[in-house]
C-alpha cells in the first residue's frame, strides 16, 4: 500500500491556463495506485478557480476544503466555505458547481469522485459539453448547439 503525505506534495501549474483559472493541480489517485477513485488536490491563488462551472453525467464528485475560504457556486447560489467543510455534487444539473478563491490568501481543496468512462460534462455558462471516452483521440468538447442528426454524414444518406 502506498502512503502519501499531502504536505510533501507540490503543485503543477499549467502556463497555458487563462487568467482566472490558474490553479495548481496534484493528481493524487495515480500516485497511490487508486484505479476507481479520482483524487485531485488543487491550490487556488487569489482570484483563481480550478475549472469552469460544470456538472457531470457519470461521476459524483466530493469536495473537502483543506485550507482557506473558497467560494462555492451551485444552483442554490454562492457561499463561502471554510476549512474542513465537505460537500458532494450529485450527477446531473443539480450537482453543478464551481470553486474559486475570492480572498487574499491561498486556498487548497481536495476533490474526489468515481472514475467512470465514458463520461459527459456540461459547462452551462459557456454552452459546451465535453465527452471523455478514455481514448484521448476520441475525447471532445463542443458547443451544445452543434447537434446533428443520427444519420448525418453517413455514406449514401442524403443530408438535410
Amino acid at each position: 500500500m502506498d502512503i502519501l503525505n499531502f504536505e510533501e506534495l507540490g503543485f503543477e501549474f499549467d502556463p497555458e491556463d487563462p487568467e482566472g483559472f490558474r490553479a495548481g493541480t496534484q493528481r493524487i489517485g495515480p500516485l497511490i495506485g487508486a484505479l476507481r477513485t479520482g483524487i485531485t488536490m488543487y491550490e487556488l491563488p487569489p482570484g483563481q478557480a480550478n475549472c469552469p462551472y460544470h456538472y457531470e453525467y457519470a461521476e459524483e464528485e466530493w469536495l473537502i476544503v483543506l485550507e482557506g475560504e473558497p467560494t462555492l457556486r451551485t444552483p442554490d447560489g454562492e457561499r463561502r466555505l471554510r476549512p474542513w467543510d465537505v460537500c458532494a455534487f450529485p450527477v446531473g444539473p443539480d450537482g453543478a458547481h464551481g470553486i474559486r478563491n475570492e480572498t487574499d490568501a491561498t486556498v487548497r481543496v481536495l476533490m474526489f469522485g468515481e472514475v467512470r468512462l465514458p463520461a459527459a460534462t456540461v459547462y452551462p455558462d459557456s454552452g459546451k459539453i465535453g465527452i471523455w471516452t478514455g481514448h484521448r483521440a476520441d475525447d471532445v468538447i463542443v458547443p451544445r448547439d452543434a447537434r446533428v442528426g443520427y444519420f448525418h454524414g453517413e455514406p449514401g444518406v442524403a443530408s438535410a
